[in-house]
């Protein structure tokens, strides 16, 4: 049987305002102030962002294997909260891949992202999760 892999993060409270993770050698500033902040990630945009991370980490780790070229990643993504239970509700993304590779590679690409990324995996089973993996140079996005 092959070896479970596991992960560590410790966070701690800062002040009022805000906490902090820690994880490896890295450092996240987290929004965890009841009012909300603009400098750091409040729990909903960690958990988007985890999910982009993991896409992105996924096509950096098939790319090769299917011998698969691009120049950028773009991810979107938007998250809609249901308030009563608290839960996300769905989550909605579009990858935006500047590469010259034909179509049918794009959605080869974009069935091993929604095949094998342990976030994705992890969020589909308990949320309605949808997207798109198109072609583009999306220079316009932030």
């Amino acid at each position: 049987m092959k070896p479970v892999s596991t992960y560590r993060v410790t966070a701690r409270r800062l002040d009022a305002h805000g906490s902090e993770a820690r994880c490896k050698d890295a450092r996240l500033t987290l929004d965890t102030d009841p009012a909300g902040r603009d400098d750091a990630f409040n729990p909903a945009e960690l958990l988007l962002a985890a999910l982009a991370a993991c896409m992105i980490k996924n096509i950096e780790r098939v790319a090769p294997i299917l011998q698969f070229s691009f120049r950028d990643i773009r991810i979107h993504l938007n998250g809609q909260r249901r308030d009563k239970p608290p839960t996300m509700e769905r989550i909605d993304y579009e990858i935006v891949i500047d590469t010259d590779e034909s179509d049918k590679r794009l959605e080869l690409l974009h069935r091993n992202v929604r095949g094998f990324g342990t976030v994705y995996n992890t969020l589909a089973a308990g949320c309605e999760l949808a997207g798109t993996l198109r072609r583009g140079n999306d220079d316009a996005g932030q």
